[in-house]
């Protein structure tokens, strides 16, 4: 059985192994080609080595926040149409705020559900072209 989001490759940043695996496992069950990456500098690595469709990230981690990783995306020439899901454990409007100012596409609060992730791979991932 195929799904819409077979094949997509997803990149999942995530400082938590609780949180990467639960999202890898969500996301490979869909049929997606997920990638993980721990930190910052480890995404930006994978993303120019992997070219994900979709990324979620973080906000809170070390070295290079998902503040910081965004920003470097949104503003590099040849990634910044990737789509950014920001991920954080805190639902205050100014971590909304400041993740629309640094360019993610969109904002999820930890613990997401498995509806709230697939509905941001609806809303933002591309459509597999036949």
């Amino acid at each position: 059985m195929t799904t819409a989001f077979e094949g997509l490759r997803v990149l999942v940043v995530d400082d938590s192994n609780t949180i990467r695996k639960t999202a890898e496992t969500l996301l490979a069950r869909a049929g997606c080609e997920v990638i993980t990456a721990a930190d910052g500098f480890d995404a930006l690595a994978k993303i120019a080595e992997r070219r994900p469709q979709i990324v979620f990230v973080d906000i809170m981690m070390p070295r290079l926040d998902g503040y910081q990783t965004c920003s470097l995306i949104k503003h590099h020439p040849e990634l910044k149409e990737i789509p950014v899901i920001m991920l954080s454990s805190k639902d205050g409007l100014f971590d909304k705020a400041k993740g629309r100012l640094v360019g993610a596409d969109d904002y999820l609060t930890k613990p997401f559900s498995k509806n709230e992730l697939f509905a941001a791979l609806e809303k933002y991932a591309p459509v597999p072209t036949p």
